[in-house]
């Protein structure tokens, strides 16, 4: 078995026995493991059932217990009133690809910011004469530009 995934065995008592340490575990414990990378696999200590699923919905369920909201109400009422005939394929085909695209862009926009922040502080320290094919671009550039040399500006403009 993959070596990023935890094995824990599931007690009819609830409990969870993680067997890399030999200890039990909390669910707020799984929680910061997954949150660390890794992967769980749960099985029922006496049917040997997977019951992994189970254990991943109540931590979804914990934590938006935690913070009064995770899901819209209309959305809940939705799954519950169509349940497995209409959502199970949208779970199983799109909501977790549709979840992996949106960290993806979201990261990717948040490097094209950074690049543009950076390109505006180098901006604000190239030579004036250098930046005539830039002229077009001037008005997004100073949008960058550091606030003290804008208050030089003014006190030279007075």
């Amino acid at each position: 078995m993959n070596d990023n995934v935890l094995l824990l065995k599931k007690y009819t008592n609830r409990r969870l026995y993680e067997t890399e340490k030999s200890i039990y575990v909390t669910l707020d414990y799984v929680t910061d493991v997954i949150k660390q990378g890794r992967q769980i696999k749960v099985t029922d200590a006496k049917t040997g059932e997977d019951v992994t699923s189970a254990i991943l919905t109540q931590i979804v369920f914990e934590e938006a217990r935690k913070k009064k909201y995770l899901l819209p109400a209309p959305l809940l009422y939705l799954i519950i009133q169509y349940g497995e005939n209409v959502l199970t394929d949208f779970f199983d085909k799109y909501l977790e690809q549709t979840i992996k695209n949106y960290l993806l862009f979201r990261n990717m926009a948040d490097d094209q910011f950074k690049k543009w922040i950076e390109y505006g502080e180098s901006y604000s320290k190239i030579d004036p004469q250098n930046l005539t094919t830039l002229s077009p671009f001037k008005n997004l550039f100073d949008l960058f530009t550091v606030p003290a040399q804008n208050n030089e500006k003014e006190k030279k403009k007075s």
